[in-house]
């Protein structure tokens, strides 16, 4: 998967693109990620790309030449999304689908925003991470690029584990525990040394169930509630 980022600080991806498993996804050729200076763009020794607002008012505003011109000289893979809080929250859904559609590109916002003509004629959606504000689109973009890397087939040692994760199915992770069995009086529960993955597999997804209802109580009301199989199950493991 190719990702394009238009952003006035490049160089803040290339330490990101070196790291953890987007690191290994790049060394491996599994996902490609050009950074493009918009400031290469502009039209002035300066290199500016931002100016007062027209109407007055704090904070300065991206111009749209220079953000044109960056974009048409890369011709960058589509759809490209401008990074910023009016645009659709990303979450693990949004991420599937745009592994699914194959390469994008992502505009970073700073300061006040965008002109407003490279919203209506420039970029095809916009994204948000949720209701609040950054200083600019890229730690939005990085945290895109993570979550979505981690979808492509082959990029996790373990195919299983993005199918497994919080929010995969519309549910939180059930807990984790690893050796030793015993620490500080606190055991580890007695159906993951059982040897039974039948009944471990119905004690996580028992624990998913509980979890979720009781700290994201919305994200049970989004899947339409419990069903009938699910509240036995919580019943198996007195969790009812």
């Amino acid at each position: 998967m190719r990702v394009d980022v238009f952003t006035i600080f490049p160089s803040m991806f290339e330490r990101f693109l070196g790291y953890g498993v987007i690191g290994r996804a790049v060394e491996q050729g599994l996902i490609e990620v050009r950074a493009h200076d918009l400031r290469a763009g502009a039209g002035d020794p300066h290199r500016s790309v931002d100016d007062a607002p027209f109407g007055g008012g704090a904070g300065m505003v991206m111009m749209p030449e220079p953000l044109f011109k960056s974009v048409e000289q890369a011709k960058p893979p589509r759809p490209l999304f401008l990074l910023g809080p009016a645009g659709r929250r990303f979450d693990q859904a949004v991420a599937q689908q745009l592994v699914s559609g194959g390469d994008f590109s992502l505009l970073c916002g700073r300061y006040e925003g965008v002109d407003q003509r490279v919203r209506d004629h420039l970029v095809d959606g916009e994204l948000s991470l949720g209701d609040l504000v950054l200083a600019g689109g890229e730690i939005g973009a990085m945290a895109i690029i993570e979550v979505v890397g981690r979808l492509i087939p082959g990029v996790l040692g373990n195919e299983l584990s993005a199918a497994d994760e919080s929010f995969s199915d519309g549910l939180l992770e059930y807990p984790h525990y690893t050796r030793p069995a015993d620490f500080r009086g606190w055991s580890v529960p007695e159906v993951l040394r059982s040897g039974d993955h039948g009944r471990v597999d119905r004690w996580r997804r028992a624990q998913s169930l509980a979890r979720t209802r009781a700290v994201r109580p919305d994200l049970i009301d989004a899947r339409g509630g419990l069903t009938d199989a699910e509240h036995e199950l919580l019943e198996e493991f007195g969790l009812a």
